[in-house]
């Protein structure tokens, strides 16, 4: 997801606005900024570009999905559901407000069951949290159904999806709230950083003064503004919004670059008997951002993401082995090892994971390979990669079959 790849003027250009203002706060310093409001105006042109009233710019995805969650009144003994696979951060967010992970198997689309959410839902679920994982997206529509019936808010993890569209809303728009991330390693990147959409106002009021220590924001005295409720510091530099500011301009430019090189690569492997490429749901269309694809076994899964990298086909990732993305490796998660004392609601409610069965998780993981999607690839260097993608495969099916 290497926004990075691709720095340029635009992104010097809207640095160099802020470093020669001098000011790097988002808020406040007026006389000083000649003009310049990098954090707005990105609010703004991402409010535009996901179709939605409200954003709000903060430090980084995790920090978004807690403010989503606390913006909504999320807190002690809430149950959240979410994916067996996804980032650390999913559950991080999560118990950070004291609220409890509630881990749900994935199916062939990489995130959340519908079945298996319906299974899990008690009297303390507020929050059903799909991960968009490696740029695809969950069925929304199953799990927005399942969310009306039972009173329930829907929020959307499009950290690494920004992009990607479902039933021709931008993914994020779709639920209640929804999260991108734009670290270093997104589809477009901000160095550090991450946003909260919503149509709510009520949600977005919430948002703006949460992640700024309760400040109300009213007026253009920062030092007479009054809190309506405890925050916390959650703000995003200006530096950091430049950035992501030039970025945004250039979202449609990095997705047709991203699908020109996925398509190449997933044409020259996708009818290779025993490759099964990632469900995306009927109305979806991912960002292009990873070609994921099953095959037959788990240990030749295994096997076959190593022989790729041996034979020069980086970026591809083996998530089921990996120990920031599957529930497998979530040791200090199953053990609560913290620095500190969990809350009650947290220790009582989390899933006793000694009795649970996750064995459809990894049966869809452990199969699967995830190959990142450059935009620096020449047309050559795409060309060579698919045909040693392809040459690789078939060899291993080839033999499995014999």
């Amino acid at each position: 997801m290497p926004g990075f790849e691709l720095f340029g003027d635009q992104e010097r250009k809207q640095v160099n606005d802020v470093l020669e203002s001098g000011v790097l706060m988002r808020y406040g310093f007026d006389g000083m900024r000649n003009g310049h409001w990098k954090a707005v105006e990105l609010e703004k042109a991402l409010s535009e570009r996901m179709e939605v009233k409200h954003t709000q710019l903060v430090s980084s995805g995790t920090s978004a999905l807690t403010i989503a969650l606390a913006s909504a009144g999320i807190g002690a003994g809430d149950e959240v559901i979410m994916p067996t696979f996804t980032f650390v951060a999913s559950f991080e967010s999560i118990m950070a407000l004291g609220a409890v992970p509630i881990l749900v198997d994935i199916d062939d689309t990489l995130t959340l069951d519908p079945e298996k959410v319906k299974a899990a839902i008690t009297s303390k679920t507020k929050v059903i949290m799909p991960v968009h994982m490696c740029g695809s997206m969950a069925n929304l529509k199953a799990l927005k159904e399942i969310c009306e019936q039972h009173k329930l808010l829907l929020l959307e993890d499009a950290c690494q999806a920004i992009g990607g569209i479902y039933e021709g809303k931008p993914l994020g728009s779709y639920g209640d709230l929804g999260c991108f991330s734009f670290d270093y390693v997104k589809t477009i990147t901000c160095g550090e950083g991450g946003a909260i959409i919503t149509n709510n106002d009520t949600y977005a009021v919430h948002a703006d003064n949460y992640s700024d220590h309760g400040h109300d924001h009213v007026g253009k005295d920062r030092g007479a503004e009054t809190h309506p409720f405890l925050g916390y510091n959650f703000r995003i530099s200006e530096l950091n919004a430049a950035v992501g500011l030039a970025q945004i301009a250039r979202l449609d430019e990095f997705i047709a670059l991203q699908k020109k090189n996925y398509t190449v690569l997933r044409n020259a492997i996708e009818d290779l008997p025993g490759v099964t490429i990632r469900t995306v749901p009927e109305g979806g269309e991912e960002n292009y951002s990873f070609l994921s694809f099953f095959l037959p076994e788990e240990e030749i899964a295994r096997s076959t993401q190593k022989l790729l990298v041996e034979n020069g086909v980086d970026g591809c990732f083996y998530w089921f082995d990996n120990n920031w993305h599957y529930i497998k490796k979530w040791d200090h998660l199953k053990e609560l090892k913290s620095l500190g004392k969990f809350p009650a609601e947290v220790i009582n409610g989390l899933q006793d994971f000694d009795k649970l069965d996750f064995s459809q998780s990894d049966k869809w993981l452990g199969r699967n390979i995830s190959m990142l999607i450059k935009l620096s690839w020449t047309e050559e260097e795409v060309k060579l990669r698919a045909e040693k993608l392809k040459e690789v495969l078939s060899d291993v099916l080839l033999e499995v079959k014999n």
